[in-house]
This record gives structure tokens, sequence and C-alpha cells, in this order.
């Protein structure tokens, strides 16, 4: 056990009135990742982690369910353990907010924290929901942020541009339960004079920001909050579900959720470890905190809970490092946990798809220096390339000949010394990446050392070698299964079920960080199988289908039906019942039956005011008016030669808004499919047929009559492509009645969308 270096982990604490999405799973994830790493290393490791259960959010959905909060929070905190321990995340413990030792912790350290003169009282305007009869938290008054626009600003923060927000700041406000306009009433709560504070938080946020390598998000966040002055923040609420104040003319108010739960990690930490929870909470010398969160909650771990304690005057463990990731989309949107968007921690155990793959691909693209969009597509591309390709690839094809052509044992004997040079300098380069915690690109090194195996058995050709050189061909593999008994070791942390399966082929257990770049020795092989199996077209293309839209949606099989029509073309979206048996039509016949593509002119080209990457387009499609579409082809092309030129356009496209201006519909274009994704681009331009002209798979034609809107989900779950340069789909070209194609000029073989 290393001396001197404990490592109290800790993961945002999730709110537990809903199901985590991978967005929220990915701070837990983190964690886990680090965890695990560390306690390799031979690191005295504490990871903590609960649910986050008092506050409005809980109080108001226990009430529409029409059950106690605490059943509410009993019923969800089951629920996310299930899913964490689906992950096979290692906590030492996952607990929760609404314990006596929480209370008791809270209560202290305000009392200490008034008793030192950093609480004020006032009275100050609160909005008021005449119709729910209740004073409304900060989270429920939604409202337009009054410094960026964004019509979807909440009363504690905006999302949109992470600016801190007070309720009555919003413009036109409306209550988020009822939907009604609140009233302005006076209510006296308590505050935390951060302003008063501040001298001691600078002077420790300069030199730990530094010390303990904080993400570049968190020093811009909390500079930017220091930069523009802190003010006095209110830490109590008109509600019943939280934990008393204990001051005297406040017994009917709760503290703020903000308030209490970063304290929340020592309480648990008290619940795990009764007997010496505070020897990890107050040792700022042996014992350095690491936390993962999302960036919209970087000031709250930076700026208020630090200020906390420093203010309560007791030698608490301080913040070392702060892991705090971009934010991560779904399908060019965002998750959200309020309208069901995207793919949820209970959804994915549903896919059959192992856990370990989910974990690879969190870390493989964890979002540490930018967003990052989840989409079905790259998850394929990704498993397939790089679990399948490159690591299963290695291990089963060195494993396999090692067991057919030398019994699976190799004998004593040395290893190829300058190839091990190599590997333990990358080796000791992932480690230090790992100890700054920085998990994405540790993973890419792991994968490029993974790859080298790969590029060394394929250069060696041990199948020819053997024959001539034995002795030679035992070398370079007993340093092969060093090699993939290091993967092994390292991918444990990312992967824990497929780290411990690989290790059992090489007969090893309890192998740990400090095995790395040591001689196996001789082993002896267990039963070699693959690792990961890959993912097919079919298979990714039903996931993406059936993970579109809401999850209510998705529960109440709503289908697009006729409605009434507007500036598509198309008709309005209504539920009905399609018992259609669609598996037995061919692509090309569905195709035909949702699809109308429609060559239209581009008359207008435009900047988007919002987008350095987006046209506004107007187009003439030979209807009474014109259609506006948004385009991402600024870099691609100069307006000039987009103006007055005829595409080929997704006519009834789900319409979408792309940063206010709402799209209607898409055009077509080809990509190099050698390149990288999004750097080449071909529209197809149609300039030999009449505006209005309609495409159909050859064979096929439209219904008669309006047609309904395809969502994007459907519409890319029937790919199209350039054939010999003639844009097709299903092995059929897309015709007009008189049999004319649209032609690609440069990517012949390609992808379209």
């Amino acid at each position: 056990m290393k001396q001197n270096t404990r490592r109290l982990v800790t993961s945002a604490l999730p709110y537990v009135n809903n199901i985590p999405h991978l967005g929220n799973l990915l701070q837990v994830l983190s964690a886990d990742v680090f965890a695990r790493f560390c306690r390799s290393r031979g690191y005295d490791t504490l990871y903590v982690c609960g649910t986050d259960e008092y506050g409005t959010a809980t109080e108001t959905r226990a009430a529409k369910e029409g059950v106690s909060p605490k059943e509410l929070c009993d019923h969800y905190h089951a629920i996310h353990e299930e899913i964490y321990k689906w992950f096979n995340i290692s906590f030492d413990y996952f607990g929760r907010t609404s314990t006596p030792q929480q209370t008791e912790i809270v209560q202290r350290i305000f009392n200490e924290v008034d008793a030192a003169g950093y609480i004020t009282e006032k009275e100050s305007s609160q909005l008021y929901c005449p119709k729910c009869e209740r004073f409304l938290a900060d989270r429920f008054v939604e409202g337009t942020c009054p410094h960026c626009g964004s019509k979807d600003a909440r009363g504690d923060q905006c999302d949109a541009c992470q600016t801190l927000l007070e309720p009555t700041e919003l413009i036109d406000p409306r209550c988020g339960v009822c939907g009604s306009t609140p009233v302005v009433r006076n209510t006296r709560h308590l505050y935390i004079d951060l302003p008063n504070a501040l001298p001691m938080l600078q002077s420790w946020m300069e030199k730990t920001s530094v010390d303990g390598f904080w993400a570049k998000n968190a020093v811009q966040v909390t500079k930017s909050w220091i930069r523009d002055g802190l003010k006095e923040r209110c830490i109590t609420r008109d509600l019943k579900w939280g934990i008393p104040v204990p001051k005297p003319g406040y017994e009917d108010k709760v503290f703020y959720v903000w308030f209490d739960a970063p304290i929340g990690y020592i309480s648990i930490s008290k619940c795990a470890r009764p007997d010496d929870w505070d020897s990890w909470w107050h040792d700022n010398e042996k014992t350095r905190l690491f936390q993962f969160i999302g960036k919209d909650n970087i000031p709250f771990h930076t700026v208020i809970f630090p200020a906390t304690q420093l203010a309560s005057g007791e030698d608490w463990t301080m913040l070392y490092h702060m892991s705090s990731t971009e934010y991560l989309n779904y399908e060019g949107g965002k998750f959200s946990k309020s309208h069901g968007i995207g793919i949820f921690g209970n959804d994915v155990e549903s896919t059959g798809i192992p856990a370990d793959v989910w974990r690879f691909w969190m870390f493989y693209n964890r979002p540490e220096h930018g967003d990052v969009d989840f989409t079905w597509k790259d998850f394929q591309e990704k498993v397939n390339g790089e679990l399948v390709g490159n690591l299963s690839n290695l291990v089963n094809r060195a494993l396999t000949f090692i067991s057919r052509f030398f019994d699976g044992t190799l004998g004593d004997g040395p290893s190829d010394a300058e190839l091990m040079k190599q590997i333990r300098e990358r080796e000791a380069e992932i480690t230090d990446l790992l100890e700054r915690a920085e998990e994405r690109d540790a993973l890419h090194a792991i994968f490029e050392l993974s790859d080298l195996g790969n590029k060394v058995f394929q250069e060696t050709e041990p199948w020819k070698l053997r024959n001539t050189d034995t002795e030679r061909t035992k070398t370079v593999l007993r340093t092969l299964v060093n090699l993939i008994r290091d993967l092994g070791i390292m991918i444990t942390p990312y992967m824990p079920s497929t780290g411990e399966k690989l290790l059992s082929m090489l007969g090893l257990s309890g192998h740990n960080w400090d095995n790395l770049g040591t001689d196996t020795g001789n082993i002896q092989l267990g039963e070699v199988s693959y690792l990961f199996t890959k993912l097919d077209n079919a298979f990714v293309d039903s996931l993406k289908v059936r993970f579109s839209g809401s999850q209510e949606e998705r529960a109440n099989n709503e289908n697009n039906v006729a409605g009434g029509s507007n500036a598509s073309g198309a008709k309005k979206v209504e539920t009905v019942n399609n018992n259609t048996n669609e598996e037995e039509k061919s692509v090309a016949e569905r195709f035909a039956e949702k699809v109308v593509l429609k060559v239209s002119k581009i008359v207008e080209v435009n900047k988007h005011p919002e987008g350095d990457f987006l046209y506004i387009l107007k187009l003439d499609t030979g209807e009474e008016e014109q259609r506006t579409i948004v385009s991402s082809i600024v870099a691609y092309y100069k307006p000039e030669e987009l103006l007055n030129k005829n595409i080929v356009l997704v006519s009834n496209l789900k319409p979408a808004n792309f940063r206010g201006v709402k799209s209607y519909g898409m055009l077509l274009a080809a990509s190099d499919p050698n390149a990288p994704e999004h750097t080449t681009c071909e529209v197809l331009f149609a300039d030999d047929l009449a505006v209005g002209t309609t495409l159909c798979p050859e064979g096929y034609s439209n219904p008669e009559g309006q047609m309904f809107y395809v969502k994007p989900d459907h519409f890319f779950a029937m790919p199209l492509y350039t054939n010999d340069g003639v844009l097709s789909v299903d092995g059929k070209a897309l015709v007009s009645k008189d049999g004319a194609k649209v032609r690609a000029e440069k990517y012949l073989n390609a992808e379209v969308g």
C-alpha cells in the first residue's frame, strides 16, 4: 500500500427522481475508472456516491405520483442502485442524502458558518404561484434567459450559457409545474456571504487549481465567477422536504439543495466508514480529494462548497483535482431526463450489448475537451473498429497461434528487449495520464499499444518464421504475451469483466499495475475465445429506430399520420395503430411509401446568424410557397456555387429547429467514404431535372395524395448511396417518372445523407 497517498473519490450525486441517461452515467463511470486505477496502483482508496434526495423536484414529483417524498426516493434509489450494479461500478459505498447523518453534519456546518459571521438575513422578492399555492423553487421557474435569450432557462441556471440566475431575473417567467404566470411576494431567507469569504477562497483556488491540475473548464468557470464578483447566495427554501434550518425564526424553512447536497459526500462517507470517516475528511495533508462532475456543476464544487468548508473554520479535506467534463449529447440533440430524450440506464441492458461495450464507448469518447455526440453509427464504428478489429483481433490471433503451434506454452526464455522498452515507455505515459484523470487520452493510448501489437504480429509473420527460426518466433510471441497481459491490466479499470476474462486466458489472476512491463514467465494458456463480436448494420439500425423520439413516444408507439398541412407539404403528427408488418417489405418499398424526394431550386442563400457552418436556403419546390431549409455546408460551398442550382430535397422530413430557424427538409449530399467523417461533401445537383420532379426507387411510386412526415431516424434507417455515381437505395436507382437519374460527379460509390 502506498503511503501518504490516500485517494478520496466522489462523483456528482445524481438526482433521485429520474432514471439516469448515458450523460448522467458518465460521471459515476469516470469516477469508477479512476477509483479502480487507484486501487490497482496500491493507493488507499475510498469511492463514495449516492442519490441527491431533497428539494422541490422530489417534493413536486411525489405529489404528482400520489406518494410521499420518502416513498418516491426509496423507489428511485433502488432503480439507481440496480443500474449502477449492471454497469459494474465499484462504489465503496452508494448512499443517499436523506439520512440522519446528513442532517447532523449539514446543521453542524451551518451553525459554524453562522457563528463565524458568514450568514446574512434578507427579505427578498420571490416568485409565488397562486394556482399551486406555493413559493416556487428556482428549478421550477422557467422563462427566457436575460443573458443569452434561451427560452428554456430555469430559475437557478441557464444551461445554454451556464449563467447562474435568480428566478426573478427571468423574462416572461412561468410556473414549471402548472405553466401559469407567478407573482412576486416577499419572504425572508438566509444567505451565505460569498463576498466576505472571497479572499480565502481565491487564495485556496489559485494554489489548488495548479497543484491539482484542474480541468480547463473548471478553471475558466471558477475564474469567471471570481472576476465577475461573487454575490451572497440564498441557502434556504420554503419547502417541507429537506433539512430543517436550526435557527430561530426559520423553523418553517429547509436548506436549499445546493447547500446541503455537496455535504452529502461527507455524510455518505460517514455511513460508509462510521469509525474512521473523520480521518478521510479532516486530512488535507495525506488525503487527496478527486471529484468527477459535469461542467454545469462546476461552480457549486469549486466555489460554494469550498467556501462553505473554509467559512466553517474546520480543517476539512478540500478539493484537490476537479475532473469536469463537457456535455455528452444524443444524435445531434441534448439528452433530457425531463423529456425522456436519449438512451437511459434502464434501456441499455435490454439491448443485449454487454456493459463493458457501453463503458468502452463512454470512455473512448469521454468529452474531456469539448462536447461529444453519441450516434449509433459512431457507436458501431468504434466497437467494430477498436474493440473487435484492434484489441480482440490481437488477443485472438496471437493466443490462438500459441495454442495451435506451441500447445499453449512458450517456456522460459527472453522477450524482445527493444520492443519491451517501447512498451514500458508507452505504459509510463498511460500511467501519467491516468494519475491526472485524463481517461480518454489514456484509453486511446492503450488502444494504440494494442495496435502496435497487431503490427508486430503482422510484420513478423510468425506463421512463416516458426519454420525457419523457432526461438525468434517464441521471443516475439513472449513479448506479445507480456503486452497482452499488460493490456488486460490496463483495460480492467475501463472494462473490468473483459480485463478479467483476458487475464484468465493467460492463466493469471490478481495482477495489478505493479506487474506492468514485467515478464510473464512460463505460463500455460487457458481457453482462448473472442472478447467481442461485431455489431451488424441491421441490428444497429433497429436500435436507432427503437430509441428515437422520447421515452413516452416509444412507449406509446406513436406514428406520423394525417391531420392538416403546413409549410413542408406533409401532414401533422397524430397517433394511430399501424398493423402492417414492415419487416416483410423491402427497403425500396418502404422508402417509396415513406419518403418524398423532390427536385428544388435554391433561390436565396444566407449565412445563419447563429451558426458559422450553417446556410439558410430558400427553395422553389414547385409549390405555392417557398421552402426554408438549414444546411451545414458553409465549409464546402460558396453562396454563388449554390444559388439557382437544383438540388434533391427530402421534402417530407420532419421539421427541426437549427439555432432558432426551422428547417423544412434536407438536401442530399455524398461524402468520401475513405475520408474522416464530416470532412468532405458533394451536394447532389439535379440541374437537368425540372423543379418539382419527384424521385422514387426504380419500379416503385409514391402513394397518391399527401404523405406523412418521416422521422430522421426512420429516414436514415433506409440508407442512400451512389452506385457508379447514380443516387440509389436498396440496389435500386432513384428515378423520375420518365426514368431520369441523379448522378454524383465526384464521389461515385459513397454514402449519401
